[in-house]
């Protein structure tokens, strides 16, 4: 087991090259307020005056530090050769410069801090990583962390209490990390900050072990049995207590060595029955036994998520590609791939297929028969047109003769007008499909072909180029489908099968009608006597002769319906009339002038007479049948030109068009540029993933009889 902690050191040190803190190692982080004696602990650990002390904040930068032990006849040589001496120690951030002075070591602790800290008390969440090679030290990795401080000195910001927290919090959140939890004898251990901050990421205790500091400080007649025993604050892992030199010692160069011998004494005089289960050497052995058996129980997990991440890191890299080395072949591939995958996903035979929502020739397909189906289907074929314009549009096609039969030339107008309304959602069609089209380009920009995110001036080239082919395409397909209109508008076919069967039932409906109002008008002749009287006697408009066959057969015989002839509302019959039995022009009043026609009332609303009703009728019918035959044609013929005109003239000349544009010897340099972050990326990866294979090999060389 003593082989673990030499490999977690060896795992921090390949993790520490590529500045990666994504696998988190088993460690021990020393937690405690302000001068509570957290740094005076690991120097004791050390066995050396190694640490910046002093009064205030003096840790003011995470420092990690390995403590490895070597066998006492291991002599080391330092890169200038001659010296040997038995402890030594290294910087990360110096390479692979030694110290035998740790006076030296101090110094560059603090040149380092200042360096990144500032002069004047300000943190960095930066670590300063140091190794220690000793005979007189346990294998143990140490973090020491800067106190927990609550008003902010110097240069440190207002929020100096919360970014120490953060600070502590994200090392000791780690779940692979023991806890060390530093509180001076000479405070209430209720009030403890380390042991509050301890308990909010280990609620269970589990890896939290407390250090109780300066047991040589308490009032007189007061001592830390209780607190010592656990029946203060229980912590599962223990309590250890421990002496440690005070500034003075420190000043007058007082040994380390002779610190922990005084505190033995202290330990055995004032704390006999405990003096065995605290100290400095006992509190470094349970250290090295915790950390062992921690290492021990995560050891497992931490092999598998290596392995893990190095295939993550492994796809990574393979899909930032490798460096560009025959351009033109680069170039053509790339060229190829994306024409490839863009008509693919057309096809629906894409690789990466999307599942969120409908892409490509589904969202085409969707478009045709649902979005432009129902639109069509939506739309009225009398829509727009009320019986009093279909009135309108029959009398005017008659022009100044009263028509016997519903002109044809009216049908004809009106069809076309409704026909018109096609056009609008059969160009809204053309559009939708153009920006599907557009989006396509996006999708396989983004899913299928990743090595275009490594040459974004290639990418833009591409994307420019489809843009302008489909663009060139849309006025193409929009003139096509204004065509398809138009040819429906040129020619009104009537004798079209559907439309022939339609007039033949219309017909057939038509003549059983006329011949039920034959029978009608026929039971009812008497009453036409009544024709033409008016309030005051018989009176016959003259010029006028009496109903002819025509009328019966084609309109409303005068006298048949509610208002007839005898209101005048319906004809010029009646207006003539009202101007005869106007006040001033009747037969005992002299006339004032002719009668003017314009000053006549014309109803705004009438009752339509049953001839105009039926006319409508036919011509509403015949429309509707018509517009039918027309819709079916344009939901079947515009998507059909739609794919031959822009869809698939786009997939079979979008290859040919990008070598075209872009396959040119001058352009490849410019093209082939890889973004500026991408060699970058190719490199941190490469850098991790090597990492990442070199900790699998360090891990696998301990054998499971070691774990045990």
């Amino acid at each position: 087991m003593e082989a673990l902690i030499p490999v977690i050191n060896k795992l921090q040190d390949v993790f520490n090259t590529v500045g990666a803190d994504i696998i988190q190692l088993p460690q021990i982080a020393v937690v405690g307020t302000q001068s509570s004696g957290k740094s005076s602990v690991l120097e004791s650990l050390v066995g050396r005056d190694l640490l910046p002390r002093g009064t205030g904040i003096v840790t003011r930068r995470p420092l990690i530090l390995q403590l490895v032990h070597v066998d006492p006849g291991d002599a080391r040589k330092s890169d200038d050769g001659g010296r040997q001496g038995e402890e030594w120690g290294k910087f990360l951030h110096t390479k692979n410069k030694i110290y035998t002075d740790f006076d030296e070591i101090r110094q560059e602790i603090e040149t380092e801090t200042e360096r990144v800290s500032g002069n004047n008390k300000g943190i960095s969440d930066e670590p300063i990583h140091l190794k220690i090679f000793s005979p007189h030290v346990v294998n143990l990795t140490l973090v020491d962390l800067p106190g927990i401080t609550k008003v902010p000195v110097g240069d440190q910001p207002k929020d100096i209490e919360i970014q120490i927290r953060d600070l502590i919090l994200k090392h000791i959140s780690n779940p692979n990390c023991i806890i060390l939890a530093v509180t001076a004898a000479n405070t209430d251990m209720a009030t403890s900050e380390a042991l509050k901050v301890a308990r909010e990421v280990d609620p269970d205790g589990r890896r939290t072990l407390a250090v109780v500091t300066k047991l040589d400080l308490m009032d007189a007649g007061t001592d830390a049995m209780d607190v010592l025993m656990g029946r203060v604050i229980p912590v599962k892992l223990g309590l250890i207590g421990v002496v440690n030199r005070s500034q003075l010692d420190i000043n007058n160069k007082k040994s380390v060595a002779d610190a922990i011998r005084d505190e033995h004494a202290f330990l055995q005089k004032k704390y006999p029955s405990l003096a065995n289960r605290n100290g400095t050497k006992y509190l470094a052995k349970t250290l090295n036994r915790l950390l062992m058996h921690h290492i021990r129980d995560c050891l497992p997990e931490l092999k598998t998520r290596i392995n893990v991440l190095a295939a993550q890191y492994q796809s990574l890299l393979s899909s930032y590609g490798e460096p560009v080395e025959d351009q033109s072949a680069t170039l053509l591939q790339l060229i190829t791939k994306f024409a490839t995958e863009y008509c693919n996903t057309i096809e629906g035979t894409a690789k990466y297929i999307e599942t969120a929502e409908l892409c490509g020739g589904a969202r085409i397909c969707y478009i045709f028969h649902e979005t432009f189906g129902r639109t069509l289907e939506s739309v009225d074929p009398l829509g727009g047109l009320s019986t009093i314009d279909i009135l309108t549009a029959i009398r005017n096609a008659t022009g100044p003769r009263p028509s016997l039969f519903v002109p044809e030339v009216s049908f004809e107008l009106l069809v076309k007008k409704q026909v018109k309304r096609l056009e609008e959602p059969s160009l809204r069609c053309v559009e939708l499909v153009h920006e599907e089209m557009q989006r396509i380009i996006q999708h396989c920009s983004n899913y299928s072909t990743q090595e275009l995110q490594r040459f974004p001036k290639l990418h833009e080239a591409i994307v420019e180029v489809v843009t302008s082919l489909l663009r060139k395409r849309l006025p193409i397909t929009n003139e096509m489908v204004h065509n398809l209109i138009a040819i429906e508008l040129a020619y009104i076919n009537t004798k079209h099968p559907d439309f022939a069967d339609a007039c033949g039932v219309m017909n057939n409906n038509i003549e059983e009608h006329r011949r039920n109002r034959m029978r009608e008008l026929s039971a009812g002749v008497p009453r036409d006597k009544s024709v033409g009287k008016g309030p005051g006697g018989p009176t016959v408009v003259s010029g006028e002769p009496p109903a002819s066959g025509a009328d019966m057969d084609g309109a409303k015989a005068p006298a048949a319906g509610p208002q007839g002839e005898q209101d005048g509302t319906g004809s010029w019959r009646g207006m003539l009339k009202k101007g005869e039995d106007a006040p001033g022009s009747g037969p005992g009043s002299p006339l004032k002038g002719a009668v003017n026609l314009l000053d006549v009332p014309v109803p705004v609303a009438r009752k339509l007479s049953s001839r105009e009703q039926r006319d409508c009728e036919v011509i509403e019918r015949l429309i509707k049948s018509y517009f039918l035959i027309v819709r079916k044609n344009v939901q079947d013929s515009v998507p059909k030109a739609v794919m031959h005109f822009l869809v698939n003239h786009v997939k079979d000349s979008l290859q040919s068009e990008l070598v075209g544009q872009l396959y040119k010897s001058g352009l490849l340099n410019d093209l082939l540029t890889e973004s500026e972050d991408m060699a970058q990326r190719r490199k941190e990866a490469a850098d991790m993933l090597q990492a990442l294979q070199k900790a699998s090999q360090v891990i696998a060389e301990i054998r499971e009889t070691h774990l045990w």
